[in-house]
């Protein structure tokens, strides 16, 4: 039972939580997303998303405020700077959490938490690159696309026109020429993954 406990400890000292959110705070100002565990993500939510209320107002007690919990110059100075101006229309909610599946070693509950308005693919509505590219819906599928054919197609003809004329050679068998340009390819192998 819950026992009317307010937050998760997180397994830690108080000075040690502390430390832990300001510096898990800083890193996901400064960089706008960082991978952790879910316990911990929902923790630094409760943690920065004050912070960045305070920083809309930008003066010098609310930067002041803002240091005694991050204790970094430049994570403040970045979250008043480019942080706070793009957030100010905005009235919570700064921070999403992404669960991405499980840690290999534990099998921890992991995540992305971000920034809402720093991720472009879903601000802007526009798909990220590796998703706008047409790739094939089942792995069975290794058809070549039509556009890589027309491509090999005119630089087989490039090259032919390039080529002097000489006496005809005896052509290798399809079969062994084939074998002889097909690149290798890695067995795949469980050494290292844990059953």
């Amino acid at each position: 039972m819950r026992h009317n406990k307010n937050y998760n400890h997180l397994g830690r000292q108080a000075g040690h939580r502390k430390a832990l959110m300001s510096n898990m705070a800083s890193s996901l100002i400064l960089h706008k997303r960082i991978e952790t565990t879910v316990a911990k993500a929902k923790a630094v939510r409760r943690f920065i998303e004050p912070l960045v209320t305070k920083s809309k107002e930008d003066t010098t007690h609310s930067r002041r405020v803002v240091f005694s919990y991050l204790k970094q110059k430049e994570a403040v100075t970045e979250l008043f700077r480019t942080i706070a101006p793009k957030i100010a229309e905005r009235p919570g909610g700064y921070t999403r959490i992404l669960k991405t599946g499980f840690r290999l070693g534990d099998a921890a509950d992991m995540c992305i938490i971000e920034f809402v308005d720093f991720n472009e693919a879903y601000t802007l509505g526009v798909a990220p690159a590796a998703a706008a590219e047409a790739k094939p819906k089942t792995r069975r599928s290794r058809k070549k696309s039509t556009d890589a054919v027309e491509d090999a197609a005119v630089v087989e003809g490039e090259a032919k026109k390039a080529a002097p004329k000489k006496a005809a050679a005896p052509k290798a068998p399809k079969a062994a020429s084939a074998k002889a340009s097909a690149p290798k390819v890695a067995k795949k192998t469980n050494v290292g993954k844990k059953m």
